[in-house]
């Protein structure tokens, strides 16, 4: 990684850019090391699965490799491999994602195979059975995996109903149910320029860039045909839900409500959550779930943000004879923290630990390109990398007891169980 590189995340190295059919873009530019990576989104995801077809966008992402225009799955893949070319798609709950790394000896090779991954994917009725029996496959082998079982029950009571409430890769009946006909038409409604967001770092210049996206997603269509998405607040808190499963050891999933990237209290409760359960070893649940007690090998916690919804999500595991034991300190501490907040020694440590291993998320020109693509789908702004260091600095104890207000609030947690807890 060269220092241009690493200093490179400054918004004095991110520029703007518009192709010259007005496709708009992020770029770093950097000649030290002779590749390009390319990250980019496309508005939609597993929330526009058609009804009683959980999955179809995640079969949808997979595909977009597995052949396009004339080439079948294994020539496609073929060209890749002989010029060293990392494609790959994925689909998330809001959004349709994809990233290209090449050197630049081979970007005519490697934006030629993205446009027509993204433009004119092939989806033969050979590659969907084979995406679709793989597919199947891991989800048999996750129906009695406890964590997956604890984390599908979990979204399902907190979102019921809603399509953050489906698991993006569907079920077994729902990935059977899919077509190759819903899949056309999912990729013809979300594959689109309507709401893309595009972040190229390397060794390309601006008019270059420009060329290359008018390229890959000039031929796309300008508007896509997007499902509106209701906004959603996590329900079912103050119940408890158990799926019984024959296992020594109970997979605990817990969550209440959050705050979206978008929110100005998302840094204060980034904040807090770290003190509560992000921190890993130095979290107060870590130390008191952990190393005081020793009721876990793991504990911990997370702000989800997702288009139309947020929470702050946890999880732990124990042994079953221990899960009351384990949700009583849990459910103790989020009170404490409440109630007390963090001392000022904690809430100084956590803003230097943040503020500290920012720089971590930028260390390779992949890495750098996913933040800016992400960041862009949020808009949250070009300056945000600028900001978002002096912004966690910023946070005060006044703004963490309103980050615990909205959040934490009274305490009251839904929680899934996958396992025989004894004691609730």
């Amino acid at each position: 990684m060269s220092a241009t590189l690493t200093a490179s995340a400054s918004p004095a190295n991110i520029v703007p850019l518009s192709s010259p059919a007005g496709i708009e873009a992020w770029s770093v530019q950097s000649d030290f090391v002779p590749l390009v990576a390319l990250a980019f989104n496309f508005e939609g995801g597993a929330s526009q699965d058609p009804p009683g077809r959980a999955g179809t966008a995640q079969m949808l992402g997979r595909l977009l490799d597995e052949g396009a225009g004339p080439y079948r799955s294994d020539i496609f893949q073929e060209r890749l491999a002989a010029r060293a070319i990392e494609l790959s798609f994925t689909a998330g709950p809001d959004a349709i994602g994809g990233s290209l790394k090449t050197l630049t000896a081979n970007s005519d090779e490697a934006f030629e195979l993205l446009r027509l991954a993204v433009a004119e994917p092939r989806f033969d009725e050979d590659a969907v059975e084979r995406v679709r029996a793989q597919t199947i496959a891991g989800l048999k082998y996750q129906l009695n995996e406890s964590g997956n079982v604890a984390t599908r029950r979990f979204f399902a009571e907190a979102f019921p109903g809603h399509p953050y409430g489906q698991p993006n890769s569907g079920t077994v009946e729902s990935v059977s149910a899919v077509t190759r006909d819903d899949i056309v038409e999912l990729h013809r409604r979300t594959i689109g320029r309507g709401r893309l967001k595009v972040a190229v770092v390397g060794a390309m210049g601006s008019a270059e860039i420009g060329r290359r996206l008018d390229h890959v997603f000039g031929g796309l269509h300008d508007v896509t045909a997007v499902t509106p998405v209701a906004d959603v607040a996590i329900g079912g808190r103050g119940r408890q839900v158990v799926v019984d499963l024959d296992v020594p050891q109970s997979v605990i999933r817990f969550g209440t409500a959050g705050l979206s990237w978008r929110d100005p209290d998302f840094i204060p409760a980034y904040v807090l959550n770290h003190v509560l359960g992000g921190g890993a070893f130095t979290s107060r649940l870590f130390q008191e779930v952990r190393e005081r007690r020793g009721l876990a090998y793991g504990v911990g916690t997370s702000l989800v943000s997702y288009r139309h919804a947020a929470m702050t999500w946890g999880y732990t595991a124990t042994k079953n004879e221990r899960v009351a034991e384990c949700l009583e300190v849990i459910v103790a501490e989020i009170a404490k923290l409440t109630r007390d907040g963090p001392s000022d020694d904690e809430l100084d440590k956590a803003k230097a630990y943040l503020t500290g291993s920012y720089a971590l998320g930028f260390d390779s020109s992949t890495k750098i390109a996913h933040q800016l693509a992400q960041i862009a789908f949020e808009d949250l702004g070009i300056d945000y990398i600028r900001r978002r260091n002096d912004l966690v600095a910023a946070v005060t104890q006044d703004d963490i007891r309103r980050a615990a207000e909205r959040t934490l609030g009274d305490g009251s947690l839904l929680i899934a169980i996958a396992g025989r807890p004894v004691g609730l």
